[in-house]
């Protein structure tokens, strides 16, 4: 098209906190996405990531995830949390094909989770 900047735009540079590492959750005007780079790095100025907004990704958070597709929230911090009172849809978990990553005890552990569309 014509008028297209980016063709998929699910890797954008976008604003996020000073010291943002690499995937690192963060919601930048409401978006969901994962950091691919560190804050000011990879080409991006300071202040600036490239941050994946599609996809699935492996992601901490300390609760307790009893079953897969369960709703994974972000808070203002930047911190994930299956609470959804005064917090954002992130995405949902979901499973390997052999079952694994859409649930974890409660605790440090990751899960696999599937980016909300906004």
């Amino acid at each position: 098209m014509r008028n297209e900047r980016l063709h998929e735009g699910n890797r954008l540079s976008l604003p996020v906190p000073a010291g943002t590492a690499s995937s690192a959750p963060v919601l930048v005007f409401g978006i969901p996405g994962v950091t691919a780079t560190k804050e000011g790095e990879g080409g991006n100025i300071a202040g600036r990531a490239t941050v994946w907004t599609e996809g699935v990704f492996d992601v901490s958070t300390p609760d307790a995830v009893g079953a897969e597709g369960t709703p994974i929230y972000i808070t203002a911090a930047n911190a994930l949390t299956v609470t959804a009172a005064g917090n954002t849809l992130f995405g949902r978990t979901v499973a390997d094909a052999d079952g694994a990553g859409g649930t974890k005890a409660a605790g440090a552990g990751t899960v696999h989770v599937r980016l909300a569309k906004v």
